[in-house]
């Protein structure tokens, strides 16, 4: 499970980037006024990729706080 967590963290990273790097070049190659929209896919993706940041985070921590303190 562990392994699917980071591939899917680094996906939401990776999407995030690929999709502003992908919106600049068309907004440069065709004009702002068409592409400024799907900023809003970068933003989604990189509220995903911080959301499951913190969520792995807090499972860590809880898994820990288990393992320590089950009888």
């Amino acid at each position: 499970m562990n392994k699917y967590n980071k591939f899917m963290l680094y996906l939401w990273l990776a999407v995030s980037i690929g999709s502003t790097l992908i919106v600049t070049y068309k907004g440069i190659t065709e004009g702002f006024e068409r592409w400024y929209s799907y900023y809003v896919l970068s933003g989604i993706s990189f509220f995903m990729y911080i959301i499951r940041r913190w969520m792995m985070k807090r499972m860590e921590k809880h898994m820990e706080y288990l393992k320590n303190n089950i009888n």
